[in-house]
């Protein structure tokens, strides 16, 4: 009887390992789930339960029989927990924030997804910084940071590696990375990232040949960084001037993709000399440019991101910044080989693909094909280690924009529309294959988990779980 006891524990230890969603896009940050969900779903059919939650953008956090979520609630910051079971609101903690930073019209200070070693469940906040709590909501550390300097707010999660918090805050002056660790919130190290701007991309952990490297996607440039000491491995140029995709791998092949306004060829936004441009519309000839200097145009819509300090007034330094981004910026699906050190732009590029893009939508490899869609529903797949089109630019027939990263399980993709259209898709079609289209009748921005055989989706008053 000791013996069968022992083999029970043992595999609902593995069952419970296998059934967690730790993290943005569960484990490893792949998007991969575990189980059979269901191929067709909506409040009448397969629901397992729907409750209402706070407003907010972050995805579930799934870890044995709890969810977490984050949220904005009566003008404060929380951090909740649900049963897995039916839904039910377990416990609620709300962040010390003195001031709610801003977010796009569309956004949401609770974009950052939580994530979990089992031990520790990490919520961060742009407005406040870090939390650790334990899964019944007691507060196990805090660490306050600076809000980020971004007027669309803060949208990269946080993920746990090597025993550290890794935190990535792009912005607009002083960008830089830290890792904390896990167990106190002790900053561990942290990297000086001044030169890039503004980004929203989660980190990614690429394990391949026996090693652990850390991914962070970023203006025009993705670099790899050594866990323990954050010290810089490899960087490769070709990223749009605004990352908004996460890394995603397959073994030793690590595929990246960004796209942005002004990096495609035919659509490039261009700008000219600063003392050419300042000549003609330094009206109070002050040497410094207001929004209202600036003609309408691509240049006027963008203001707000060319002053990068905030301060009202474009200098001729934050000009020549921004000229040289567009200059640079390039839209592009592309793999990475493993190996690389220094620059390896020329060495370890092994395939792009330059149209019919994502642009906050985080690619999936499923079957061995790297899954894409652009916003209107114009879906693509390639062989992930080729780069050969299995199909492009097919049309999903749900239209709207995609900032739903996707979600693969079973042979399926799951891709989800603002609007709140979840199509799944066959993912060993040589064609594209729209097995089912899930209409939930309202709007979606957080990705889907899927955890033994339950999609969860969050809509923008519900949190649902679907299952057959």
């Amino acid at each position: 009887m000791k013996h069968l006891r022992l083999v029970f524990c043992l595999l609902t230890s593995s069952c419970l390992a296998e059934s967690n969603w730790p993290q943005f896009r569960g484990e490893g940050g792949l998007g991969i789930g575990t189980g059979r969900p269901p191929l067709e779903f909506s409040s009448e059919k397969n629901l397992k339960w729907q409750v209402e939650v706070p407003f907010g953008h972050s995805s579930p956090c799934l870890w044995q029989d709890k969810i977490a979520l984050t949220g904005l609630d009566g003008g404060k910051l929380v951090t909740f927990c649900l049963s897995r079971k039916d839904g039910h609101e377990l416990w609620r903690a709300a962040a010390p924030t003195e001031k709610v930073e801003g977010a796009h019209r569309i956004g949401s200070p609770a974009t950052p997804t939580c994530c979990t070693d089992g031990t520790h469940l990490i919520a961060y906040f742009g407005s406040y910084g870090v939390l650790a709590y334990d899964w019944n909501g007691k507060v196990l550390w805090q660490k306050p940071l600076p809000a980020p300097v971004v007027e669309f707010g803060t949208s990269a999660s946080p993920i746990i590696a090597d025993g550290k918090v890794i935190i990535v805050a792009d912005q607009d002056v002083g960008s830089y990375m830290i890792a904390l660790d896990i167990k106190t919130g002790a900053q561990v190290w942290r990297v000086d990232r001044s030169e890039f701007r503004r980004g929203f991309s989660t980190p990614f952990v690429w394990r391949h040949d026996g090693i652990e490297e850390l991914i962070v996607s970023g203006s025009l440039w993705t670099r790899s960084y050594d866990l323990k000491d954050g010290r810089q491995r490899w960087s490769v140029g070709g990223m749009s001037r605004v990352s908004n995709t996460s890394p995603v791998a397959v073994g030793d092949v690590l595929l990246l993709c960004s796209w942005n306004v002004g990096g495609d060829p035919d659509d490039r936004v261009e700008m000219e000399a600063f003392d050419t441009f300042i000549a003609t519309h330094d009206a109070d000839k002050n040497g410094t440019l207001s929004e209202t200097e600036f003609p309408d145009g691509p240049l006027r819509a963008r203001f707000t991101i060319i002053d990068a300090d905030k301060d009202g007034k474009v200098t001729q330094a934050e000009y020549d910044a921004m000229r040289a981004m567009f200059a640079q910026a390039a839209n592009q699906l592309f793999a990475i080989k493993a190996g690389g050190s220094g620059d390896i732009t020329d060495t370890h590029v092994l395939w792009r693909q330059s149209k019919h893009l994502p642009y906050v939508f985080s690619p999936v490899i499923a079957n061995g094909r790297v899954f894409t869609v652009k916003g209107g529903g114009l879906a693509s797949a390639y062989n992930a280690k080729s780069g050969s089109p299995i199909f492009q630019a097919e049309r999903l027939d749900a239209s709207g924009e995609y900032y739903a990263s996707a979600v693969t399980a079973d042979g399926r993709v799951y891709v989800t529309s603002q609007r709140g259209v979840v199509s799944v898709l066959d993912a060993t079609s040589d064609t594209l294959k729209v097995l089912a289209r899930n209409d939930l009748k309202a709007p979606v921005f957080a990705s889907p988990a899927i955890v033994d055989g339950v999609i969860y989706i969050r809509t923008n008053k519900h949190l649902c779980a679907f299952a057959q």
